[in-house]
């Protein structure tokens, strides 16, 4: 197991490139990508969810699991990690995966709450989105973002990496405007979007 803090970890082979593909294109409204997130992208994203100092990451929309990949070597021996997908190829080769630091659930974001609870986990310190907000109506993107922020406790962390910025807008009413980072190391560049729970 890598140590807390090292996100050197063993990048995808080819057959995770063709699965995620495969993935877009038989579900282009749900796979926000034609290829795995980069290197690049990854490591931003660990560092502004601070996932080193999480107990628990609830992930949303994993893939073929390279940004869990990272988050599981960057977090603490006793940290969890739940992933929820709700594409059955993804799932199924991510619950290959050995470490027992993560469980990964068939389902869809909207249901976190319901999700959470059906695995005995508390609320998570910070969740992390990559579904495509873009692509999904407006009622579940917005029903979605409110079952997270619901699911946070006071200090959580929500943060969205996406292409485009419709979370922001789909999230304006009720969590307000987002920090904003740009990673233009990855295919296409991704923008990071990041809301912390007010503590009162």
């Amino acid at each position: 197991m890598n140590k807390p803090g090292d996100i050197n970890v063993t990048r995808p082979d080819g057959r995770d490139t063709w699965a995620f593909l495969q993935g877009f294109l038989r579900y282009p409204e749900q796979v926000a990508s034609i290829v795995p997130s980069s290197r690049f992208l990854e490591r931003r994203l660990i560092d502004c969810a601070e996932i080193c100092r999480a107990r628990l990451v609830v992930e949303l929309g994993p893939g073929t699991g390279g940004t869990t990949r990272a988050m599981l070597a960057a977090l603490g021996p006793e940290a969890r990690l739940l992933s929820i997908e709700i594409t059955p190829e993804f799932v199924s080769r991510l619950a290959r995966h050995p470490d027992p630091r993560l469980t990964v659930h068939l389902g869809s974001a909207a249901d976190i709450r319901d999700i959470l609870d059906e695995h005995g986990l508390e609320r998570p310190d910070v969740v992390v989105s990559g579904i495509p907000f873009s692509t999904m109506p407006l009622v579940l993107g917005r029903r979605i973002i409110g079952e997270v922020w619901e699911s946070l406790p006071p200090g959580g962390l929500f943060v969205a990496y996406q292409v485009r910025d419709r979370v922001a807008a789909l999230s304006r009413k009720l969590l307000g405007k987002p920090e904003v980072e740009l990673e233009l190391l990855n295919v296409p560049p991704m923008r990071l979007f990041r809301w912390r729970k007010p503590l009162a």
